[in-house]
């Protein structure tokens, strides 16, 4: 025996026209049941991001005034991001953005190194902590402190080094929720 499925709207129309009552079914909605799964939902993803590293993602300040890293964590040890800082004599007081060669993210080991642009590197090893900032909003919320290394190439090829310990805050960030 072959069984035919009809559609739905062709049933709902036999019964009318039989005169059977036709009960629909409508779903209710519980407004702070709702709001406690968002809720449950959100602060498993905040933990999730915890694990992985990616609430680490954002601005941080650079060496000078007007310069700045940007960091993204894109899995759980990987980091991308690059430096815009300021060159004055190399490109008539323009910014110039080094973008990571590489990016490494270990737990709150943070370390990378950028592409070479006008004969410079930079290199940074260091660990990503919780700064001065209480929340998001506030400057500072996570910094990151380390060793950093501008590798600069003359034009005869020689390297020379410059090593400095540093500490680049985060800038603010957007508060409204996401």
């Amino acid at each position: 025996m072959k069984k035919t499925l009809l559609p739905l709207s062709v049933v709902c129309l036999a019964l009318a026209c039989l005169g059977a009552p036709a009960k629909l079914r409508v779903q209710h909605t519980n407004p702070s049941a709702d709001a406690a799964n968002k809720s449950a939902d959100s602060t498993s993803a905040a933990k999730q991001d915890d694990k992985s590293g990616k609430q680490y993602s954002g601005m941080y300040s650079f060496l000078k005034e007007g310069e700045f890293v940007q960091v993204t964590v894109e899995d759980a040890d990987t980091v991308t991001g690059f430096i815009s800082r300021f060159e004055a004599e190399a490109d008539k007081g323009e910014f110039l953005d080094q973008f990571f060669k590489t990016g490494r993210l270990d737990g709150n080991h943070l370390t990378f190194t950028t592409q070479i642009v006008h004969g410079v590197a930079f290199e940074f090893k260091g660990t990503v902590e919780r700064g001065e900032g209480r929340n998001l909003a506030d400057e500072g919320y996570y910094v990151l402190k380390g060793t950093l290394t501008a590798n600069a190439t003359d034009a005869s090829k020689k390297v020379t080094s410059h090593t400095q310990e540093v500490t680049f805050k985060m800038f603010p960030q957007d508060a409204a929720p996401q």
